[in-house]
């Protein structure tokens, strides 16, 4: 909607995790660099942990389309699952069949297992979102570490997921996972306002920016504030912008219209919150109501007024 209006080729700021336009911060590479080494060194089991919204499915994603045909991945993200549920798609992804009872998918996935690693293949299991894996599965993930020559792991496990794992790995009857953990890494959020300056104009190269200035100085020094450096709110923060500031013709973003918007998405930083409603500024963001949207709308899709009226836009859901 607002990309030839910006100069852009596509959204830049979107929610879903795109591995082209991954940021490196200093900690998103030590991650890679952890998993990379986990991987090729045959250490086993990898933990990776970071707050909601860092961007741990983007890197998995990124890291997974530069694995060579020598890796095999089976990639898990959906962590509900009972235990027949997660053994059914361990050997649906590693390509097990010949299977009926939990014992003969074992047996031929350790077969397969050695077959590979005698070949110099590596198969590596990752389970994203793994603070939701009840206990009964980490057990069984425990056991499936065990699979191992005498000089390495034949079978890689990575766990990603957020804080939260960190404890659930510290459950006194996980304790046994919690050893064989080999290698520990953290995704932080961007650090400071700088790396945020840089994070923003690097998503508006890679969305073919003709030019990289639309965020004033101001506007970044406040979507770092109230974005408290999680990048999926830099995004939601920045996406939301530049649809305000195309719906009142403004070239530029300035800190008034992100104060708005973050008042929008109940991010404004602790100082800011709770303004009374004489004290709020009108800005491009504030002008852009919701009839204003639904009037945009109406035009972007050929809707009548009369039609939209009580269009009110759902906000994208964060993943």
């Amino acid at each position: 909607m607002y990309a030839e209006f910006y100069g852009l080729k596509e959204l830049p700021f979107a929610l879903t995790p795109d591995p082209r336009f991954i940021y490196f911060t200093p900690s998103h590479t030590e991650v890679m660099a952890n998993l990379h080494y986990g991987i090729e060194s045959g250490k086993g089991l990898v933990v990776v942990t970071g707050e909601v919204g860092t961007g741990k499915t983007t890197i998995l994603r990124w890291m997974m389309q530069r694995l060579d045909r020598t890796v095999l991945v089976a990639y898990i993200f959906n962590p509900r699952l009972s235990v027949p549920e997660f053994y059914q798609h361990v050997a649906t992804l590693l390509d097990v069949q010949k299977w009926e009872t939990k014992s003969e998918l074992l047996m031929e996935l350790g077969r397969a297992l050695e077959s590979r690693h005698s070949r110099g293949l590596r198969t590596v299991l990752i389970v994203d979102e793994a603070q939701g894996l009840s206990p009964h599965v980490l057990e069984e993930i425990r056991l499936l570490s065990n699979f191992e020559s005498n000089t390495a792991k034949q079978l890689q496990i990575v766990l990603t997921g957020q804080p939260e794992l960190r404890e659930v790995l510290n459950n006194p009857d996980l304790r046994q996972l919690k050893q064989r953990v080999a290698l520990r890494c953290v995704i932080k959020p961007l650090p400071n306002v700088e790396e945020t300056d840089r994070y923003i104009t690097s998503r508006l190269l890679v969305a073919g920016a003709e030019r990289t200035d639309i965020f004033s100085p101001g506007a970044i020094d406040y979507i770092f504030r109230c974005s408290e450096g999680i990048p999926r709110n830099v995004n939601n923060l920045c996406d939301n912008a530049l649809l305000a500031g195309y719906a009142a013709s403004e070239p530029n973003i300035d800190s008034a219209v992100i104060e708005e918007v973050a008042e929008t998405f109940d991010m404004l930083p602790s100082g800011k919150r709770g303004m009374q409603p004489g004290e709020e500024r009108e800005s491009p963001a504030r002008i852009f109501s919701a009839a204003g949207r639904a009037e945009l709308w109406a035009a972007g899709t050929g809707t009548h007024e009369s039609e939209t009226e009580a269009v009110e836009p759902v906000p994208v859901e964060q993943r």
